[in-house]
């Protein structure tokens, strides 16, 4: 069933009265597929399907051949019972970034669990790029996460991950809920990296974890030189709360915050750095992030 944004919106209205536990029950489910193509001196997106309420709007090309793809979420957060799945391919010699047009928002759940799949896939000299905006987990959300990148030897891939636990503007930490993040990125069928975060109230408060920051993230980057790494290290100097690490050609490079928007700001500049060296490109904003 594919459900415009129109009717999601309308369907949302009609579960807005319902009680918080039955909304939870129903929940959405969306899947979103999309496929890209390089055709003469162009990315084109060649297949685009969905079910439920996720899509997304029509590519954009700021810098030439490149497709940008904004995800749309017409619902505008996940709450429990929630199931979103994307999956996204990037055949030969393509090159494709995602991203977001607003952060995602997961939200105070009564128990019920929201799930978000995402598996990416990087075919021979392609290049992927996955930048959504960060995301808001409120307090007492229940969400798991995971992302699969599987690339074959020659694929290039950045990705990173933005995540805002708690409203701290609204004086709300993370004294509850849950959230459990995963990633594992492929080359070959070979494991890369494979990780999981889980984050609760005692993550959030402990030394060992987050120690209180409302903010971490992680981005990643391969194939990246020992070039990039370098660059990355002296951006951050002495900079707490930041760090960087390369596992063969892969950079790994992750940050903590009370400022989510500082930590973005700081993501965008090692994107700057990585982005060149790795799929031979100078940063170029996506427009909307600037709406």
């Amino acid at each position: 069933m594919h459900l415009s944004r129109r009717t999601a919106i309308s369907r949302l209205k009609d579960l807005s009265n319902q009680p918080l536990a039955y909304k939870e029950a129903r929940g959405w489910q969306a899947r979103l597929q999309l496929s890209f193509a390089q055709s003469a001196d162009k990315t084109l997106l060649v297949k685009r399907e969905h079910v439920g309420p996720l899509t997304v709007q029509r590519p954009f090309y700021p810098e030439g051949g490149v497709c940008h793809v904004y995800l749309l979420h017409p619902p505008g957060g996940i709450v429990g019972g929630d199931d979103l799945t994307i999956i996204s391919k990037a055949a030969a010699h393509s090159h494709a970034l995602i991203t977001t047009p607003a952060a995602g928002k997961f939200y105070r759940s009564s128990g019920a669990q929201a799930k978000q799949t995402v598996e990416i896939t990087v075919g021979k000299s392609a290049a992927l790029e996955w930048l959504p905006q960060e995301t808001i987990i409120y307090e007492g959300a229940q969400l798991r996460s995971s992302v699969k990148v599987d690339l074959v030897a020659d694929a290039r891939f950045i990705g990173w991950e933005i995540l805002s636990l708690g409203r701290p503007a609204c004086v709300e930490n993370f004294d509850y809920g849950l959230a459990d993040m995963r990633w594992q990125i492929y080359c070959e069928d070979r494991p890369m990296l494979l990780e999981r975060l889980y984050l609760d109230a005692k993550a959030f408060s402990a030394r060992w974890g987050l120690q209180g920051n409302s903010a971490c993230g992680t981005l990643f980057a391969t194939p990246a030189s020992v070039e990039s790494f370098v660059a990355v290290q002296d951006l951050i100097g002495d900079t707490k709360g930041r760090g960087v690490t390369r596992i063969d050609n892969l950079l790994v490079c992750r940050a903590l915050d009370i400022r989510s928007d500082r930590l973005r700001g700081f993501f965008e500049q090692v994107w700057a750095i990585v982005r060149p060296d790795t799929v031979q490109r100078k940063v170029c904003l996506p427009r909307i992030w600037a709406t």
